[in-house]
């Protein structure tokens, strides 16, 4: 070929960084980028035989398979497929940027992780194609997409560019050539090849061939481990099929297998993880659970389960969904309404059993605990059986607690089960707000999630308990016990007017309260949404939502009793309000109203 017909381009950002990372620190895992590689050339060739269910002539030949050759004299080692192929625009896009895998996070995970630790990166961000730089010098791919004529050859040797030219393949689907460095010999023995398949891919269900001694020969098994009975797979099958599955290292957490059977069929292998994926809670929001019809790969955006749950992954299979479904057909038909609930329903009821076992289901809490809380904001059909689920630090007890061991620890006249919501469960153990609740002894669940400022308003109760914040709990103190206090309240009344009187607006009222025992002043929320959610609502733009914040006085405080007696003096009061209100916003971790006013305030009152 000519070279003007060579196209040059310019890697994506920070993609050159990466490659760098990728073959320097992942060293001692080198063999993962066969496993990467022919798990794409398998994924490849499932999406054509979808795409030929509604256009017969992108069927794949006859026979297809993912083809391994080791050319050991010039050192080159051939992975084929006969999938779908790429267009020139595709493997610009595909194999020139990382647009998905968060390189710059990646980077900075990679260079700071413990060398134990840097294997499971790989999984966590999906690098994927590039690990075949820790082996090679340089790599090639041809590839033309299925229905069109046209071919191109994409190369690189991992150095911030890469070529394009026209080239031609016989037949569609894809070639990717590895020129091998010369400390990777080991991968141009077949057994060594063999080896690898089996490990990480003995369960694609697509013939993964070797060439050696000039024949094609089977490495994979090719058995859809999920139609298998469980007394034939052992848990090291569990988890290599796992770690295939999602490009994953670690080991599941929990393992669900099973055949339904009745009014429908399936069978079903899903895993919960092991460890936290990269980023569970902020991306995307649904189920990517992969839906087979008689062991052939149709989807994974049938959204087979609801999205608390989507760090679930696996396969489900059935009988009685016809190949050519379309995904119009599959949102609309009742039986994969059905499978959906079944699935759903087995992985509650799955969860339910490991929580019986505090120390193993914390280490799930604490990798998809707050996905979990989700679901109690946002799933009516579940909310009840999500409550038990759930697990919070507590003011009173150490490690995580659910609702019905907070229950069996209610004070004798306790009506509710408290909450207090912040940014930092640490911080909100020594928060203000809990002084009266902590002097009667009264348990706080201490929330710390985003998604905690939400859900309670749909999870109203549990066993018949109200679940209450405490700035909208201050009534219920009064029906307590209260404690012996020290000192005698000061008469507030003209305070309080004083007080009202200089913030205006800002509150929408000012009183005593009996919750506070060694802090002058609190904040409780005035009507509609408790503190915390209008403090998410107000970052995120959304102003004008519940009234201003009630500011309550501990009468008993020197310093409401010092403020009180110098108003009676003929003091006037209006700095030390001010004080007041941002004293208490700055207990409950807001920034005062006007930062350079309380400064100079400050100043003032150190002065006197």
């Amino acid at each position: 070929m000519s070279e003007s017909t060579v196209e040059k381009h310019d890697f994506g950002a920070e993609v050159g960084r990466l490659l760098d990372l990728v073959v320097h620190a992942l060293y001692s895992e080198r063999e993962i980028f066969l496993r990467e590689l022919v798990a794409n050339a398998a994924d490849a060739t499932d999406r054509r035989r979808f795409e030929a269910l509604t256009r017969a002539e992108l069927a794949p030949p006859e026979g297809a398979r993912v083809r391994i050759e080791v050319d050991k004299a010039a050192r080159l080692l051939t992975i084929s497929d006969d999938g779908i192929g790429m267009t020139r625009e595709e493997m610009i896009s595909n194999l020139g940027t990382i647009a998905r895998s968060g390189t710059k996070a990646f980077g900075e995970s990679l260079a700071s992780a413990k060398p134990e630790d840097r294997p499971s990166l790989i999984g966590q961000f999906g690098v994927g194609f590039y690990s075949a730089f820790m082996v090679a010098d340089k790599v090639e791919v041809t590839s033309r997409k299925a229905g069109m004529t046209e071919a191109w050859i994409w190369s690189s040797e991992g150095r911030g560019q890469f070529t394009l030219a026209p080239a031609a393949r016989e037949e569609a689907g894809t070639t990717i050539v590895l020129h091998m460095k010369e400390d990777a010999e080991e991968y141009l023995e077949p057994i060594r090849i063999e080896t690898v398949v089996r490990k990480w891919a003995d369960h694609i269900t697509i013939p993964v061939m070797i060439v050696r001694d000039g024949k094609d020969q089977q490495a994979n098994e090719g058995t859809a481990l999920w139609r298998k009975s469980k007394s034939e797979i052992t848990e090291q099958q569990y988890a290599e099929f796992y770690r295939h599955l999602g490009h994953n290292f670690d080991s599941p957490w929990a393992t669900i297998h099973w055949r339904a059977e009745g009014s429908i069929e399936f069978a079903a292998l899903l895993f919960v993880p092991g460890m936290k994926p990269f980023d569970p809670v902020e991306g995307e929001r649904v189920s990517k659970l992969r839906l087979h019809v008689r062991r052939m790969f149709i989807t994974d955006e049938a959204n087979l389960l609801p999205p608390w749950l989507r760090f679930v992954q696996g396969v489900v299979d059935t009988e009685d969904l016809p190949l050519n479904v379309s995904r119009e057909m599959l949102q609309a038909t009742p039986t994969l309404a059905r499978i959906r609930k079944a699935v759903t329903n087995r992985v509650i009821t799955e969860l339910k059993t490991r929580a019986k076992d505090a120390d193993d289901y914390a280490k799930f809490w604490d990798n998809f605990g707050a996905v979990v809380k989700e679901g109690a904001w946002e799933d009516n059909e579940h909310r009840s059986d999500i409550a038990p689920l759930l697990r919070f630090r507590s003011s009173t007890v150490t490690g995580l607690t659910g609702f019905a061991e907070y229950v069996e620890r209610m004070k004798d006249g306790q009506e509710a089960i408290y909450y207090l919501v912040g940014d930092n469960a640490d911080k909100l153990a020594t928060s203000a707000q809990l002084e009266g609740f902590a002097a009667r002894g009264i348990e706080v669940l201490l929330l710390s999630d985003p998604i905690d400022a939400f859900w309670p308003d749909r999870l109203s109760e549990f066993e018949g308990k109200p679940i209450r914040s405490v700035t909208q709990g201050a009534e219920d103190l009064s029906k307590l016990a209260a404690p012996e206090l020290e000192g005698e309240p000061a008469d507030t009344d003209t305070l309080i007017a004083a007080i009202k009187s200089t913030l205006g607006d800002a509150v929408s009222d000012v009183r005593t309260t009996e919750r506070l025992t060694e802090s002058a002043v609190v904040l409780a929320a005035g009507t509609g949404p408790d503190l915390q959610m209008q403090r998410l609502l107000k970052r995120a733009g959304r102003m004008g939502f519940g009234a201003a914040p009630v500011l309550e006085l501990n009468a008993r405080h020197s310093l409401v009793r010092h403020l009180a007696a110098r108003l009676a003096e003929g003091h006037g009061v209006a700095d030390e309000a001010q004080l007041l209100f941002d004293l208490a916003r700055l207990q409950d971790g807001d920034m005062p109203q006007d930062p350079a006013g309380f400064a100079r305030r400050v100043e003032r009152a150190m002065a006197d």
